[in-house]
């Protein structure tokens, strides 16, 4: 099976190694990263040249608005990709730009799956995430073989569109952990007790989540680890959550909260700092 995959990131690196070791892959990225180029892979120069003849093209980007201009801008991958192929969007874009991609797609008998993952950037390079699939059943069946390159798991979610339901519903989650992590140091450490030992009960007890397993040395040595996920992001997924919750006319309490307090620290200029310092 032919691949492309389009956007080399911090997660979409790793996750394109994984496919390249095990289909021949075409990689793009908006900005040139030769380093990112995955053994084996071809770099491509334009979307429309990566995904030239591929039977799957992945997307792995920022936003909506990203993946708009890689379908769409000049030389966009949409246009060039041949009937009967599939799209793998596995950014966080949230359900309805999820279904809006969907609709453009079958308007060119192009295939559509929205397979956002969960888990780090040690576990993309692992192969172990996990893959929440929308889309058509046989869709997803046919795409699953590269989506297990990439993980330990692939839960199929309904039609299209509830991928990407299901993960900025689980990035909601995580906001409200990652939030009540956060206090409770500063609580903790404001009490005199070490903040080691404090992560150590945290970590041990029936908190002890992979989330905050992996995120350790986030919060106790915040300037030593690289940043692995940005407020700005966690303030966007938290806001397509809360979209989705207003649409099917369900309360967020808890999730409004930790909302509200990533973008106080986004305006504050922490933006592009790791999640784990949203307090500060």
């Amino acid at each position: 099976m032919r691949v492309a995959f389009l956007g080399l990131g911090r997660m979409g690196a790793p996750m394109a190694a994984r496919v390249a070791a095990a289909h021949p892959t075409a990689v793009w990225n908006r900005t040139p990263r030769p380093e990112a180029v995955p053994p084996g892979a071809t770099a491509a120069g334009t979307p429309a040249e990566a995904v030239a003849g591929v039977d799957v093209a992945i997307t792995m980007v920022a936003d909506g608005a990203a993946l708009d201009a890689v379908l769409d801008g000049p030389d966009g991958a949409l246009a060039a990709l041949a009937p009967g192929a599939v799209l793998v969007d596995m950014s966080t874009i949230g359900p309805d730009a999820a279904r809006a991609v969907a609709a453009r797609c079958a308007a060119r008998d192009v295939g559509f799956v929205d397979a956002p993952v969960s888990g780090s950037v040690g576990l993309a390079t692992a192969g172990e995430l996990l893959v929440m699939a929308g889309g058509e059943t046989a869709l997803v069946a046919w795409v699953e073989p590269v989506l297990r390159t990439m993980a330990k798991a692939v839960v199929p979610t309904g039609a299209a569109g509830t991928g990407a339901a299901m993960k900025v519903a689980v990035n909601l989650a995580l906001a409200v952990t990652n939030q009540a992590v956060a206090e409770a140091l500063a609580v903790t450490t404001a009490a005199g007790i070490d903040p080691e030992r404090a992560y150590d009960v945290l970590q041990g007890g029936a908190l002890g989540s992979p989330y905050v397993h992996y995120k350790r040395p986030a919060f106790l040595d915040p300037t030593g680890t690289p940043v692995a996920f940005t407020i700005d992001l966690m303030a966007k997924d938290a806001g397509l959550a809360l979209a989705l919750a207003e649409d099917v006319g369900v309360a967020a309490p808890a999730g409004a909260t930790a909302a509200r307090t990533l973008a106080t620290a986004a305006a504050e200029g922490r933006g592009a700092a790791d999640v784990s310092r949203v307090l500060g």
